[in-house]
């Protein structure tokens, strides 16, 4: 097993204190919002400590670490990042494009010679973008739309009057599904200075209801929280369309390849595909193209997809999803358990501890990793784990390419 050190992204939204404490180092006062592990260009992981061999050099260099169908599928790039991402205040509301669409549209960027670092580009790379977020904490996030039936309702229980919601909302109430749902949502990214108006009412009306319980208190106490970020922002009506999301800890949220979603707050451990292909809707400073985002978002209301892990043995919780890309399980080893074989044997997986201390064992010898420490563990390494620890284990899923 070799041991790796990721890469930490500084955004304003990040946390100062949560992934300094996970990894054990000092704050240091800046914003850290991610920890990448993986060999996406953008990301850096090295190999121990030593910048100058990265992951994905070294991978290059030792095929057998890789399966066949990995290096099939893939070549000898890992197909997932693996992420500690810790957010204190909302992200932008964003999509990701499915396989053909980041082929496309990647392709066409380039063709255009539109700079690699441009602030317009869309599609960074040619890479799909589904992803996962397993709670570390409580978490909150937007996911996917809402039935428009239950949108009217939560908008129709803060008291706006109808008459002023009408002309933004009213395609919910005569018409259907996800035709309905495009037309507001577009509308909400772009509403004139006169119809901005029909923000404000929303926001006074949901003072009203700050306090109340349920989902209405919910509602209401949204609608302040992403004001207070992101203040007369237009698409703040967008993101009311959407399910609200709350993690437990241990729980995971899946947002499949045109899932418009935001997460809000909260530290989790992120799965994707290793891709940085991110087409922003609303919430951000950054560039919005509405027109690539209306050809990759999926406008069909659906709750949101949810998952509570599998156990699978004594110690491991399987967050298995259909994305052939990545894979993530989560172990829980204690002290006085029997050494167990380490899930996804014969792929190419990474290891990072959360809490304690894992022990594996390869035929090339027994690593300790304490918490905040990450280890690779090659297709060619049969392996088993002991320990007292919370880790987190990813690798690719290996199902057939969609």
């Amino acid at each position: 097993m070799q041991s790796l050190t990721g890469t930490v992204k500084h955004y304003d939204w990040g946390s100062t204190t949560a992934i300094p404490a996970l990894l054990c180092q000092p704050e240091d006062g800046s914003h850290w919002a991610e920890y990448w592990l993986g060999t996406h260009p953008a990301g850096g992981t090295v190999m121990g400590n030593d910048p100058g061999v990265t992951l994905d050099s070294w991978l290059a260099e030792h095929p057998a670490s890789l399966s066949a169908g990995e290096h099939s599928s893939f070549g000898h790039h890992l197909p997932y990042l693996l992420k500690i991402l810790a957010a204190d205040q909302p992200l932008s509301l964003q999509a990701h494009p499915s396989k053909k669409e980041a082929e496309a549209g990647f392709a066409d960027e380039q063709a255009r010679g539109v700079p690699i670092d441009d602030p317009a580009r869309n599609f960074k790379d040619d890479w799909p973008k589904p992803e996962m977020i397993v709670a570390l904490t409580p978490f909150e996030a937007l996911s996917g739309f809402r039935d428009p039936a239950e949108t009217l309702r939560l908008f129709d229980a803060l008291g706006v009057d109808d008459d002023v919601m009408r002309p933004t909302l009213g395609p919910l109430r005569f018409r259907e599904g996800a035709a309905a749902l495009a037309e507001v949502f577009l509308d909400c990214l772009t509403l004139d200075d006169t119809r901005r108006a029909i923000l404000y009412e929303v926001l006074a009306a949901a003072v009203k209801h700050s306090n109340d319980d349920g989902d209405v208190g919910r509602f209401a106490r949204l609608a302040i929280m992403l004001d207070e970020y992101y203040p007369g922002d237009p698409s703040l009506l967008a993101a009311l369309l959407l399910n609200h999301v709350q993690l437990g800890v241990g729980q995971g949220l899946h947002n499949s390849a045109g899932a418009l979603h935001c997460y809000l707050s909260g530290t989790g451990i992120e799965i994707m595909a290793s891709s940085d292909n991110v087409l922003r809707a609303g919430l951000t400073a950054k560039h919005v193209d509405h027109a690539a985002l209306a050809t990759i978002v999926d406008f069909v209301p659906a709750p949101p997809d949810i998952y509570d892990p599998v156990a699978d043995g004594q110690s491991v919780f399987d967050y298995q999803t259909p994305d052939p890309e990545f894979h993530l399980w989560r172990l829980t080893p204690k002290s006085d358990d029997e050494p167990a074989p380490l899930p996804g044997d014969g792929r190419g997986r990474i290891v990072l501890v959360t809490d304690g201390h894992l022990v594996v064992q390869t035929p090339s010898g027994t690593t300790e990793l304490l918490q905040g420490q990450t280890g690779f563990i090659g297709a060619d390494e049969q392996s088993t784990y002991r320990g007292d620890a919370t880790a987190f284990l990813a690798g690719p899923g290996l199902a057939p390419a969609k």
